[in-house]
């Protein structure tokens, strides 16, 4: 492998995120969460199993967002028409990222309400 068609797959994958946070508003919804999770992890004095898992989260979701979109804007390109299959799948992966969103919230939970109380 050539190592420009190495640092050009990393460029390519940057592009992707940068466009993702510009033009899809859960993307920003779901980078001001991690914000907010990251400086009440610092507030609350997080050890360090509770970092890894935290930054697991945060990534997971960061990624699960983006194939969330990805898919999207796929199906988007594949038909303009309303065909009830694009809408299951695009439901579905909608679903994904609410079910790991909301997984993510209750261990959340679970890690900062026993130290705040």
């Amino acid at each position: 492998m050539k190592l420009t068609r190495f640092v050009s797959s990393f460029r390519f994958a940057a592009q992707g995120i940068v466009t993702s946070v510009k033009r899809e508003q859960n993307m920003k919804v779901h980078l001001l969460s991690a914000v907010i999770v990251a400086l009440a992890g610092l507030w609350t004095g997080l050890d360090r199993l509770e970092w890894m898992l935290v930054i697991v989260l945060i990534g997971g979701m960061l990624a699960l967002e983006l194939i969330n979109s990805a898919l999207e804007r796929t199906v988007d390109l594949v038909t303009e028409e309303r065909h009830p299959l694009a809408k299951q799948a695009k439901d579905m992966a909608a679903g994904a990222v609410l079910v790991f969103a909301v997984t993510s919230a209750i261990i959340g939970l679970l890690i900062f309400l026993p130290k705040w109380f």
